[in-house]
């Protein structure tokens, strides 16, 4: 299997930021789209756990639009093939330094993330 094909991780890389734009801005109709439409995808979230596309999409339609904006501190896209990758980055939002990871996985529609996860760092005392 190879790893890291150029025009692959530059795919990953432009769904990857694509969700970015989205998550900052609230698109939710983008960020749905990005995700697995199957009960088995997974995002488990700083405050939620979200078991399947429908749980998801109602937690993205029912949060808070504003104090989204962040900036991605470290970014590492890796794909293994053609049709397998994982994005995880660090970000900061409102001082506090937070972790996010993705799967990734081409379907037949495009790239989709099929599981996610998200937390913040404990704040500093």
């Amino acid at each position: 299997m190879e790893i890291d094909i150029p025009e692959v991780v530059a795919e990953v890389t432009a769904a990857f930021q694509r969700y970015e734009v989205a998550l900052v801005t609230n698109d939710v109709a983008v960020l749905d789209e990005l995700f697995w439409n199957d009960p088995r995808t997974i995002r488990y979230g700083a405050t939620e756990i979200l078991h399947g596309y429908e749980e998801i999409m109602a937690f993205r339609a029912s949060r808070p639009s504003v104090g989204l904006a962040r900036d991605l501190v470290r970014t590492v896209i890796t794909t293994h093939g053609r049709d397998f990758a994982t994005a995880n980055t660090t970000f900061s939002r409102n001082g506090r330094l937070g972790r996010q990871s993705q799967t990734w996985v081409r379907m037949p529609e495009g790239w989709r993330v099929v599981a996610a996860h998200v937390s913040l760092m404990p704040a500093e005392a």
